[in-house]
C-alpha cells in the first residue's frame, strides 16, 4: 500500500478561492503479535511496519535482543488494519505488564507503554563514553528534513533519524512521534548495527516517552529542534542520557550530560 494518496482540496489564497490536488498521508491500525499473542495496536503510517513492531517490542523488553527473533510476517485485513507477527524468544511477563501497568503515552496517535516507569528502566543507566563534535550534529540536523520523503510530500508526519556514521543512517517517519524512534531503531537493529554507538535526532518535543525510548535502547545522545519537558530532563539526568534541544543553525541547548558533545 502506498503511504500517501491524492485528493482535491479548496484553497483560499490572496483573496481567491480555487481547487488544487493535495497529497495526504495514510493512517492504518497496526496490530502486533508476539508468538501469536496480541501485544497491542498502534495507529501508524503503512510503511516499515515490521521494523516498527521490532523496535516497539524491544523498547518494551518483550524481545531482549535482535538474535531472539526467528521469523517475521506482515499481513493486511482490509487495507485499514495490518498485522505483524513475530516469532522467537519473548518475555511473557513484560507482555502482561502492558495490560496491568501500561501508560497511554503523550505522542500523537495512541499507544501503551511500560518503559517510562522507574522500575522498567532502573537498570538502564547509560555509561557509554561515545561522543561527537557539535559541528556534526549541526550538519546532520540541517540535512535531516531533506532526507524524509513523506514529510517533504505531505508535511504531516513526525520524523526520527538514527545516525551511525557518515555512510549509514536510518529514518523513521510516522504520525506518532514514538513510532518514528521504533522504526529507525528497528531498521538499524535488523541491519546488524550497534545503536549504543549512535545518536538520535527527532522532529518533535522531547517528552518523557521519547526520552525513555532512547534510554531503553541505550542510545547515548538524543537531540531535537524543539524543547524538552521537565520529566524528559529528569529521566535524562537520572539515566545518563545526553539530551539536547533547540538544535538550530549554530546553537543548541544541552539539558543534561554535556560531556558527550565536543566544541
Amino acid at each position: 500500500m502506498e503511504p500517501i494518496f491524492q485528493t482535491e482540496v479548496t484553497k483560499i489564497k490572496n483573496g481567491k478561492k480555487f481547487t488544487i490536488e493535495d497529497t495526504l498521508i495514510r493512517e492504518i491500525k497496526l496490530e502486533i503479535y508476539a508468538n501469536d499473542k496480541k501485544v497491542g495496536a498502534l495507529m501508524a503510517v503503512p510503511v516499515d511496519q515490521i521494523e516498527l513492531a521490532v523496535g516497539y517490542l524491544m523498547s518494551e523488553n518483550i524481545i531482549e535482543k535482535i538474535e531472539d527473533i526467528e521469523k517475521t510476517k506482515l499481513t493486511d485485513i482490509d487495507a485499514k488494519v495490518f498485522k505483524v507477527y513475530i516469532q522467537g524468544k519473548i518475555n511473557e511477563k513484560n507482555i502482561d505488564k502492558l495490560d496491568t501497568e501500561g501508560v497511554i503515552v503523550s505522542g500523537c496517535g495512541r499507544a501503551v507503554s511500560t518503559q517510562i516507569s522507574k522500575i522498567a528502566i532502573e537498570a538502564k543507566v547509560i555509561k557509554s563514553d561515545y561522543n561527537i563534535d557539535a559541528k556534526l550534529l549541526f550538519k546532520e540536523m540541517a540535512e535531516f528534513y531533506t532526507q524524509c520523503p513523506l514529510y517533504e510530500q505531505t508535511g504531516c508526519v513526525h520524523t526520527a533519524k538514527l545516525y551511525i556514521d557518515e555512510n549509514n543512517y536510518f529514518i523513521g517517519e510516522d504520525i506518532a512521534q514514538h513510532n518514528t524512534i521504533d522504526k529507525a531503531v528497528g531498521k538499524a537493529l535488523m541491519a546488524g548495527f550497534d545503536v549504543t554507538k549512535a545518536f538520535l535526532m527527532v522532529s518533535g518535543r522531547l517528552s518523557s516517552e521519547m526520552v525513555a525510548k532512547a534510554v531503553m535502547h541505550q542510545i547515548p545522545i538524543l537531540a531535537s529542534r524543539t524543547a524538552s519537558t521537565c520529566r524528559g530532563v529528569n529521566i535524562a539526568d537520572k539515566f545518563g542520557l545526553t539530551l539536547i534541544g533547540f538544535v538550530r543553525g549554530d546553537g543548541m541547548n544541552i539539558y543534561r550530560n554535556q560531556r558527550r558533545i565536543n566544541v
